[in-house]
């Protein structure tokens, strides 16, 4: 899910925001207000609550908040900052440089794209001093939607009118989201390795590095999709905008994932879980000259998804080392998956730990294809191809 911050400034344009919070809200987006204090003179912070169904920042010492760099966090959060309406008073200070409040302080914080939508009195905005703020600020960068000409609401006809919502909505949706196949669907992706403990200190694990279920997680939230990301030991930061749940063994995953199934309309397993837990597992560290380890076989995540997922995708992967065709097609055949993609892990540029890949494609109806090395968010769309229809 992307996250859109709407920044609401001092103008009567201020009520068609509410309608650009329902809007994005109905395209799938995590929408949060910031205020300026004069914007709260013409909606209240209440009906930006209930629309965008999140807490409303107005103020930059509110001492009923947590205590948090609030500006940072938002800054960091956004996909995308949308300032509507935009009044010649904001423009100034933007352009000025001039920090003073929660919105500008946060626009003034972030990297990410900030619209501007722009609403005043016709002369306001012709005035050459507005005018020079808008040349500046779109030579640094920032992008404008409007205005529009039309009767403005001190009477007159010009230029000043604030863009409808349908139209900037639309506008950044398409530079958010340019395609938006997976728009409305719950891709549901595991990554990483587990972890098997042996006793209180340590455990058993693998190489995975969770690099490819990060790609995907990213490529399905670009394309629109809510995206639950069930992870173990991963050492990539985790994508952002998707709900994230941590697992530690294998059988935590087996129970995280088997909970959200009615949820997900396509599984993608691209952990390593482990096939074997320690049957002997002690909690205290053991002190032997030598250590014998009594394993039980683990829960098959892939298989269990394949039983109940009925007419829903299920993406698996195969990690191997000899044979890579025949017990990949065994692999996809026993889960019962839509899609199979494998690697041969000691092909230099595949498997573990790497920024590339080199797998083969394989789907339910035999169809084969064989890719050349590429970077795992190039991968990761190509797998979305082979499970969007």
């Amino acid at each position: 899910m992307k996250t859109i911050i709407l920044g609401v400034t001092g103008g009567i344009a201020a009520y068609k925001s509410c309608e650009i919070v329902s809007r994005f809200r109905r395209l799938g987006y995590d929408v949060r207000v910031v205020m300026t204090k004069n914007a709260t003179e013409f909606v209240t912070p209440l009906t930006f609550e209930s629309l965008s169904h999140n807490k409303v920042v107005v103020d930059t010492f509110d001492k009923n908040r947590e205590f948090e760099i609030e500006h940072i966090s938002y800054a960091e959060l956004a996909d995308a900052f949308v300032i509507a309406p935009a009044t010649a008073n904001f423009l100034g200070k933007l352009a000025g440089g001039v920090s003073d409040d929660m919105l500008t302080t946060t626009v003034t914080a972030t990297q990410k794209p900030v619209f501007i939508c722009p609403a005043m009195n016709r002369n306001m905005y012709s005035n050459a001093v507005t005018q020079e703020n808008i040349s500046k600020l779109t030579r640094l960068g920032y992008y404008f939607i409007g205005p529009d000409s039309g009767l403005l609401a001190c009477g007159v006809t010009g230029t000043g009118r604030m863009s409808e919502p349908e139209e900037i909505v639309s506008r950044i949706d398409a530079f958010l989201t340019p395609k938006a196949d997976f728009r409305g669907r719950t891709v549901l992706i595991t990554a990483g390795g587990t972890r098997e403990p042996v006793d209180g200190v340590r455990y058993i694990s693998n190489r995975s590095s969770g690099k490819m279920g990060k790609a995907l997680a990213d490529a399905a939230k670009e394309r629109g999709a809510r995206v639950i990301f069930i992870y173990g030991s991963v050492s990539v930061p985790l994508p952002s905008g998707v709900e994230a749940v941590h697992v530690e063994t294998t059988a935590d995953m087996y129970r995280e994932v088997m909970a959200r199934t009615a949820e997900a309309d396509i599984f993608i397993m691209s952990a390593a879980p482990g096939d074997y837990s320690v049957e002997n597992y002690t909690p205290h560290k053991i002190k032997a000259d030598s250590l014998l380890l009594r394993l039980k076989k683990n829960p098959d995540i892939a298989a269990a998804v394949g039983k109940v997922k009925g007419d829903r995708k299920l993406v698996v992967f195969a990690a191997e080392t000899d044979d890579l065709i025949a017990n990949a097609i065994g692999k996809l055949e026993a889960k019962n998956a839509d899609l199979i993609v494998s690697n041969d892990v000691t092909t230099p540029g595949a498997g573990f730990e790497t920024d590339t890949n080199i797998v083969t494609l394989i789907e339910r109806g035999g169809a084969m294809t064989a890719l050349e090395m590429m970077d795992k968010r190039a991968l990761a769309d190509v797998i979305l191809d082979a499970v969007s229809s």
